[in-house]
């Protein structure tokens, strides 16, 4: 088996990415504090194509060069917005019409691999904070909460492996 070069990725490049089909998912990080997570949520939302990402709070904005480390341009390719308060963030996109989703450990949480999203429908997926979670305001406004199982001892995965882990469930139930 020989590994792929970069050139032979047939990767679309910025200006094809922002015309091309996008899942109907907006990513809304709810003050992340982590500078180098903010970069890495980006990298992931361009790899699975979201709409966009929206930063709300205290959370890193582009351009600095601690997002970009990790972002690797990526910050260039997916649309983005700062929104001041999140609670703001989540009236404004139920008023587009998204579902509005919260990734966090709740009371009467969905666990992800029974949860069903359509392209029918577009989704907001609010992720917390690094030591904090979602915002007990923000959980107070969603329209549904998800779960990422865990078998481990742990108590919760870090902010960029649960946006990895959900859109990937999310983009294969939907696109594939």
């Amino acid at each position: 088996m020989k590994k792929l070069k970069l050139d032979e990725l047939n990767r679309v490049d910025v200006e094809e990415f922002k015309t091309q089909e996008k899942l109907p998912v907006v990513i809304m990080l709810d003050n992340v504090r982590s500078m180098h997570n903010v970069g890495s949520v980006f990298r992931t939302a361009d790899g699975f194509a979201v709409e966009k990402v929206v930063l709300c709070g205290i959370t890193a904005q582009p351009p600095h060069r601690e997002i970009e480390k990790t972002a690797l341009g990526a910050t260039q390719s997916v649309d983005w917005e700062h929104i001041d308060d999140t609670l703001t963030a989540i009236e404004k996109y139920r008023q587009l019409g998204y579902q509005i989703i919260a990734i966090e450990q709740a009371q009467n949480s969905v666990m992800l691999h029974t949860n069903q999203p359509t392209l029918e429908e577009k989704y907001v997926l609010i992720f917390g904070n690094e030591v904090n979670g979602v915002s007990d305001e923000a959980m107070q406004q969603i329209d549904k909460c998800i779960e990422i199982p865990q078998f481990g001892t742990k108590h919760s995965f870090n902010i960029v492996i649960s946006a990895g882990i959900v859109l990937w469930d999310f983009f294969a139930k939907m696109k594939l």
